[in-house]
């Protein structure tokens, strides 16, 4: 009874070294098959998931906005428009327009 106890520890330690060994290929993916993945719907349930994680998670939804933010270059654009019409604006009012 000794020997079927060690083949079968001998037989799970080779499983899961072959096991792992599988997992660490990497998957041969061309650009048009990651394209075609990207381009694919969302299912109902990766959508309700999304967006359960943007209600639970606020800080991760505005992380994401401001990257997309960041991506396009318009990150924080409108507050220094913002801050220069303030500026001028104060001046006009306080008389003490320097133009």
């Amino acid at each position: 009874s000794d020997w079927i106890g060690l083949a079968f520890l001998v037989l799970l330690v080779v499983g899961a070294i072959m096991a792992i060994k599988v997992l660490a290929n990497p998957r041969v993916r061309t650009s048009d098959d990651f394209e075609q993945g990207a381009a694919e719907n969302t299912t109902m349930a990766g959508a309700l998931m999304n967006a359960l994680h943007d209600i639970t998670n606020p800080a991760e939804a505005r992380a994401k906005e401001v990257r997309l933010q960041m991506k396009e270059g318009t990150y924080r654009k409108k507050k220094r428009e913002g801050k220069a019409d303030g500026m001028n604006n104060i001046e006009t009012v306080n008389g003490e327009n320097n133009d």
